[in-house]
């Protein structure tokens, strides 16, 4: 099965290398695909992964689904996402 989601926050390689590591740290999850153009996060997965568990682990690292938080929360998760940024700058994929 295959869900995609558009997120807030995605800017670059660093973004997508740390999302993809994110991820594929759930064993549900066989395939991430990430579209900086469009914003957009999408992956393979076996029927029963939660749309949820999918959308708290993205808003952890600062990549929350479009248009779900605002004010402080919004300026935190664009925070947490320049430091994921960082980190997957820094690191390899898998």
């Amino acid at each position: 099965m295959k869900t995609k989601i558009i997120i807030d926050n995605l800017k670059c390689g660093g973004c997508v290398s740390s999302i993809k590591n994110g991820l594929k740290s759930f064993s549900e999850v066989s395939d991430v695909v990430v579209d900086v153009e469009n914003e957009s996060v999408e992956i393979t997965h076996r029927d029963d992964f939660s749309l949820e568990k999918l959308k708290e682990k993205l808003s952890s690292m600062g990549y929350p689904a479009k248009g779900t938080l605002e004010g402080f929360d919004k300026f935190a998760a664009s925070a947490k996402s320049y430091l994921s940024c960082a980190v997957g700058k820094m690191s390899k994929e898998d």
